[in-house]
């Protein structure tokens, strides 16, 4: 049912859902930005890699590194388009 008369309770969402232990690589994913701002790196138009992708098993402690958006997401597990 539709929230209509008060305001949908995204706080309380996102607290099931971490209950849940739905989207664990996203978690990763946002600790790992986190603590690139704890320690005071700009990381502005950069992504954030794992040294092992999150999707073949790695984690935070496998380490991380600053990377351009388009090294990060091409090497990613996507398949290479060639010319048509």
């Amino acid at each position: 049912m539709p929230y209509t008369k008060s305001p949908r309770p995204y706080k309380r969402e996102y607290q099931l859902q971490k209950r849940r232990g739905e989207n664990p690589e996203r978690a990763e994913r946002q600790r790992a930005r986190r603590a690139y701002d704890k320690k005071g790196i700009n990381r502005r138009g950069k992504d954030i890699s794992h040294n092992k992708m999150l999707s073949k098993g790695g984690s935070n402690k496998d380490g991380t590194r600053l990377e351009s958006p388009s090294k990060n997401r091409a090497r990613n597990g996507q398949k290479k388009k060639g010319k048509k």
